[in-house]
């Protein structure tokens, strides 16, 4: 296991100084005195969070930057770092910023149309996307030193927003529908297979300086079940189910039957009873996690519970952080007092910072506990968590640390998955590709729709 990587996504990308920070159009600010509707806040908290991808955009590219700090305080040279897994998070916002009409139909097609044909012309390694690119000129902007070639976990998470994109215009207008097939065409072009390096698992990474010298087979359980269900699902370079159920997997391995928190999992969790909370998001931004099965879990029911324990272990606090409780909690990767840090729920783990993707993100697994977080933020935090963009990235009320910060691999899922529970959009489009529907059941994936509760507003 290689921490650094597999648990935490280190951040180095910004706004440029002179940006025009958007509003959220009409939305009441933080700190007001009248209280809105449930609906009124997740629209307000979804708007404002969908402009980071929107007028907060890499200008070139129009894709996510890695990163903005409102103050400023940033590398000159980092300003305009693309992020390939934020970049995934937020088309599939956008989407749903044009479904919700805060962008009109027309103004997002041509912003897809600018981010396909960068695609089209930005660097790939055997058809996988690196972990970051120079937005000005779509070259790759190594990830560490070795690390400088393809990334199929954030591949992953950007073909996981395309197809979602894809199965949104592909029975539209000329246009639209042109849009689909050059979506089609990057999709088909990833060569899952290649980066099995001869064996039965996935690796992370290859480079064409350092090859394969990163060494990391990716095996379950973390964020990463997207990359091999997207892998079994390619029309061009799929991988067998061995290298799911022998890889991922670990031969059956990765079941782990244990409790906490009073909460029971079936999985094992990279030697921790419970891990940060982004893993129980990532994967399923598109995949949609309702009576969601195969032979290791009920997907549903274990983010649910694994959900459940992260805000367990916030509410009884073992370590007397202030701040912690029923309407604040949520522990996973994000910045931090100590430096970027991968917050989970244990006493070694936990560094008393709460990062607002963690709870809202999880609303789908835990609405009203979800909820009662979000209205605690606006309304009692108000300023201090809230800024152009939403909630910031993470704050400790111990520390009197509110920095006003963010990162697109968090504010992406909150966009997201707010939308999945107000009307499961995303979970529709992504579900509706014929290819994922035969990588599932490749893999021996079923879907039992009796337990496919409707979104709040489906």
């Amino acid at each position: 296991m290689k921490p650094m990587k597999q648990i935490l996504h280190t951040a180095t990308a910004a706004l440029s100084a002179g940006l025009l920070l958007a509003t959220a159009g009409g939305c009441t600010p933080a700190g007001h005195t009248a209280t809105l509707s449930d609906e009124a806040l997740l629209d307000t908290v979804e708007r404002r969070t969908f402009e980071y991808f929107w007028s907060g955009a890499e200008p070139t590219s129009g894709l996510a930057r890695e990163r903005y700090h409102v103050d400023g305080n940033y590398p000159q040279d980092d300003r305009d770092v693309v992020t390939t897994g934020g970049s995934g998070f937020g088309v599939m916002a956008l989407v749903a910023g044009i479904e919700r009409g805060y962008i009109t139909r027309e103004e997002g097609l041509k912003r897809f149309e600018r981010i396909v044909g960068w695609l089209e012309q930005a660097d790939r390694f055997h058809g996988a996307f690196p972990h970051w690119w120079e937005g000005p000129t779509g070259r790759v902007k190594p990830f560490g030193t070795k690390d400088n070639g393809g990334d199929l976990v954030e591949t992953a998470f950007l073909m996981q927003g395309l197809l979602a994109v894809h199965q949104y215009y592909v029975n539209g207008t000329e246009e639209e529908r042109a849009l689909a097939a050059r979506i089609d065409r990057l999709w088909r072009e990833v060569e899952w297979n290649w980066y099995q390096n001869g064996q039965n698992v996935l690796y992370w990474h290859w480079s064409p300086e350092y090859a394969w010298e990163m060494d990391f087979p990716v095996r379950g359980y973390n964020e990463c079940l997207i990359m091999y269900v997207l892998a079994a699902a390619s029309p061009t370079y799929p991988i067998s189910p061995e290298v799911y159920h022998e890889g991922w997997a670990e031969k059956g391995a990765i079941v782990a039957p244990h409790e906490a928190e009073g909460h029971k999992l079936r999985m094992r969790y990279q030697g921790c009873e419970a891990g940060p909370l982004f893993w129980a998001h990532y994967s399923f931004l598109g995949l949609d996690p309702r009576g969601l099965k195969d032979r290791y879990a009920d997907y549903f029911e274990e983010m649910r519970n694994y959900t459940l324990i992260n805000r367990d272990y916030c509410v009884r606090n073992p370590k007397g952080y202030e701040g912690y409780g029923p309407e604040c909690w949520g522990l996973t990767a994000s910045y931090s007092t100590a430096g970027y840090a991968g917050h989970a729920p244990s006493e070694e783990n936990d560094l008393g910072v709460i990062a607002p993707t963690a709870a809202l993100s999880s609303i789908v697994y835990t609405p009203e506990e979800s909820m009662r977080v979000m209205r605690h933020l606006y309304e009692v935090l108000g300023p201090k968590v809230w800024g152009p963009y939403g909630f910031y990235d993470a704050f400790s009320e111990s520390a009197d640390w509110y920095p006003a910060r963010y990162l697109a691999i968090d504010q992406g899922p909150i966009a997201v998955m707010i939308e999945n529970y107000r009307s499961g959009l995303l979970w529709r489009l992504f579900m509706s590709h014929p290819d994922v529907q035969r990588g599932l059941e490749r893999l021996g994936f079923t879907v039992d729709t009796t337990e496919q509760k409707p979104a709040c507003n489906e």
